[in-house]
């Protein structure tokens, strides 16, 4: 396989959301920690993500929700990152994450993306004038030795990675909740299966392990077959 081993790590309710609502003033992250019954099983997921791989997927959007263009300079972490952007993030988000990372690579398709601006060792810059994940990875793998990525991306970039067959597992922890509404992003988003011809894109997945956690937390690990 000439892309690195990919692992689709989210947290999610029960009803397959990964936002609380569907503005992008609320997030988990955020909301979470707030609610009785939730916030104290939740922090087993962030230890949990503290055991996934040294290269992590994620998104511009979801980043800034997270509010890495206002944050100070963090610390140095053993951890690579790779952000797909072309909007979302000024050059102190930049900034942020050229501190924060082992390796950072930003994949855009904004020429006058702010990471051109910006002058740091371990910033690298994949530029596609038409998005492709399935070169990006390959990239990953052949120019920055990316051999297994954690993908925690929006709905939208997850269904692209579906549509793609460019999972390989997916761990997802699920929590005791339901959120609803047809706008709030879920697992998967993008468009839908609309007749019998698009069913060989569907994720065939087989079970490796449910582990039950505490504070009626589950863990759920896939292997994806097809």
């Amino acid at each position: 396989m000439d892309r690195p081993v990919t692992t689709l790590f989210m947290l999610m309710s029960l009803d397959g959301k990964i936002s609380p609502g569907a503005s992008d003033d609320l997030d988990m992250d955020k909301d979470l920690p707030a609610i009785d019954g939730l916030k104290e099983g939740l922090h087993q997921y962030y230890e949990i993500e503290q055991t996934t791989d040294l290269w992590s997927f994620n998104t511009g959007r979801v980043q800034k929700k997270m509010g890495v263009n206002e944050k100070t300079l963090p610390e140095k972490t053993p951890v690579s990152f790779v952000l797909l952007d072309n909007s979302h993030l000024t050059e102190h988000g930049i900034r942020y994450f050229c501190a924060r990372s082992k390796e950072f690579v930003l994949i855009t398709s904004n020429k006058n993306h702010p990471a051109f601006s910006v002058e740091e060792d371990n910033l690298h810059i994949i530029y596609q004038e038409e998005l492709s994940l399935e070169d990006a990875l390959c990239t990953l793998k052949n120019e920055y030795g990316c051999e297994r990525i954690t993908i925690q991306s929006g709905g939208t970039i997850n269904g692209l990675f579906l549509r793609g067959k460019l999972f390989d597992f997916v761990d997802i922890v699920v929590a005791p909740v339901l959120v609803g509404g047809k706008e709030t992003s879920t697992l998967i988003d993008g468009k839908s299966i609309a007749d019998v011809s698009g069913l060989g894109d569907l994720g065939v997945l087989k079970l490796e392990s449910c582990e039950p956690l505490d504070d009626s937390y589950i863990r759920l690990k896939y292997r994806v077959i097809s």
